[in-house]
């Protein structure tokens, strides 16, 4: 995974007001810490911080400004609860080359189930794997070609980038596929009304 560059300012105000001028100018405030060291407050262009969280997990070269340079994995993303691609606030934790880390990578889906009205249940959206900082897999892929109802992937099932171990249990069920459950219950529910009302 490549590193993205993002330009940090050390960030000397806090508080709600101090964060709601930082949002203003265009920037997020963040604070980065890890390695045993002190967290260090920061604030970073909001638009550069977006589109780089586009990719989970990313790794991103923090330029201090002062000289000063991090390599960080975003662990905490606060969003606006009502406007879309507003960043509050980011956590970043520290890393650096050949370190192990624990993440949670997506999970991607592909193939058709067996013929017949079933449904694919994700029992996790995302797999907890220990990796290197510097390699973190963008996702994985599981494959649900000819599943039927009743059959489970479980997380053992999934084949791993090199390097990358499950920070799960082997027989956490991923992927369920269930029976489509029948809708007469629901039509014979709004008849019984209907005769209530009659009477």
């Amino acid at each position: 995974m490549a590193e993205v560059k993002i330009p940090a300012k050390p960030r000397t105000e806090f508080g709600k007001g101090a964060a709601r001028r930082t949002r203003l100018a265009d920037r997020v405030p963040g604070v980065v810490y890890g390695h045993g060291a002190d967290p260090v407050h920061v604030t970073l262009p909001a638009y550069d911080l977006l589109m780089a969280l586009k990719t989970p997990n990313v790794l991103l070269r923090l330029e201090i400004e002062g000289g000063k340079s991090e390599l960080v994995i975003p662990k905490a993303v606060q969003r606006h609860p009502i406007k879309i691609g507003v960043l509050e606030h980011v956590d970043l934790l520290l890393v650096s080359k050949g370190e192990k880390v624990t993440v949670e990578v997506p999970i991607n889906i592909e193939g058709d189930l067996a013929p017949g009205a079933n449904l694919v249940e994700h029992v996790l959206n995302a797999l907890p794997v220990e990796t290197e900082a510097t390699h973190i897999p963008e996702g994985v892929t599981i494959s649900i070609e000819g599943l039927d109802a009743g059959d489970t992937i479980y997380a053992k099932d999934i084949k791993l980038p090199k390097g990358t171990a499950l920070a799960v249990e082997d027989d956490a069920p991923v992927v369920h596929i269930v029976a489509a459950q029948a809708e007469a219950p629901a039509e014979e529910a709004a008849e019984g009304e209907g005769e209530g009302a009659e009477g």
